[in-house]
């Protein structure tokens, strides 16, 4: 097993786990982006609103997996989660994510 596998494998556990306990799928894209594909059943609010939606988030109640085009952006949008004490997860892009769930 190899680096990659490593990291990849240690996401892949965290997103089964968050998916096992009701995890909600965040997707951070544009709005034009969304509408032109997304997983069903995901909350959309694009990155940058994600600072302006930190208490309707958080009231969910529910681990975050978030996911965007290729992962960068879904990177930040669960660093500033879980900075604000939201339990949240990159699970990377969204294609990527929707077959592993």
């Amino acid at each position: 097993m190899g680096f990659l596998d490593f990291l990849f494998g240690a996401r892949n556990s965290k997103i089964n786990d968050f998916k096992k306990r009701g995890g909600v799928v965040l997707d951070v894209r544009t709005q034009e982006e969304y509408d032109a594909g997304h997983i069903a059943g995901s909350k959309h609010i694009p990155l940058n609103e994600i600072p302006k939606k930190l208490k309707e988030i958080e009231s969910w109640n529910k681990p975050i997996i978030t996911c965007c085009l290729s992962g960068g952006r879904s990177g930040q949008a669960a660093g500033i989660l879980n900075k604000n004490g939201i339990k949240a997860t990159n699970g990377g892009g969204w294609a990527s994510l929707k077959k592993k769930l």
